[in-house]
């Protein structure tokens, strides 16, 4: 079973800590493969960068789907960026870090909070919480008010500060597990379980589990509805290369 993660932006050291998180939470014969687009923001913090990142998913996802055999997808981002367009591109599961882990903690405590980085992607996981139908299973939605790259380049603070605002939620929010919200978060898992006592899930690796299961069970992504494989067509400009793209009869 082959499992590729795609991390939404061009951070290559953040990719190589996601691929690192999803190998060791894989199960025996599973590989673990991971990558990023060329192209697009160097980190997700709000919409503007969300919509850019879609289009570096779904060309990954393409790429990926002509060059080798991919028995599942994992978006890593915890917006789920591109997350409806991937799963129309490919028959393969694919499957989004957010909806994972809220998935996931619904079934090991009856309400949780999520930690994230900015109050402003905050915003959006509450959107998503909407979206997925998690919304009265979550207490909060607190920000350590970090930016992305500083789970790169200023570790240690960073994860201070998550560690803080998990035990704020501990403390405040009457919950059983905390959601991580960010998938550079991916390496953290135990240690911030270990130091706030409660169970803590991620969603990269949560999303790796899910993955592993849909492929078990040889599960595929719905051709029938919205996501059938999309209409072939004339692209313009940047976008011409996708024209005539016929994914029904490869």
């Amino acid at each position: 079973m082959r499992i590729h993660l795609v991390n939404p932006n061009t951070t290559q050291s953040m990719t190589d800590t996601i691929g690192e998180a999803g190998k060791a939470i894989a199960a025996t014969g599973t590989q673990i493969s991971a990558s990023n687009p060329t192209s697009g923001p160097i980190s997700i913090e709000g919409h503007f960068d969300e919509a850019i990142s879609a289009v570096g998913v779904v060309e990954e996802i393409l790429r990926l789907d002509r060059e080798t055999q991919i028995d599942a997808y994992v978006i890593a981002c915890f917006g789920d960026p591109g997350l409806l367009a991937a799963r129309e591109a490919t028959s393969a599961p694919v499957i989004g870090i957010a909806e994972a882990a809220f998935h996931m903690a619904t079934l090991i405590a009856t309400r949780f909070s999520v930690v994230t980085t900015l109050s402003r992607t905050g915003i959006i996981a509450e959107h998503l919480l909407e979206q997925y139908g998690f919304r009265h299973h979550c207490r909060r939605v607190r920000a350590a008010e970090i930016p992305v790259l500083d789970l790169e380049e200023d570790s240690d603070r960073a994860l201070e500060k998550i560690i803080a605002e998990c035990r704020l939620a501990r403390d405040e929010d009457g919950i059983g597990a905390i959601v991580l919200g960010c998938g550079g978060m991916a390496d953290l898992t135990e240690t911030i379980s270990y130091e706030v006592g409660l169970p803590v899930v991620e969603g990269v690796t949560a999303a790796v589990k899910l993955a592993e299961a849909l492929a078990g069970l040889g599960l595929k992504t719905s051709k029938v509805g919205d996501l059938a494989y999309p209409r072939p067509k004339t692209f313009t400009g940047n976008f011409s290369h996708l024209s005539g793209l016929d994914l029904d009869r490869r």
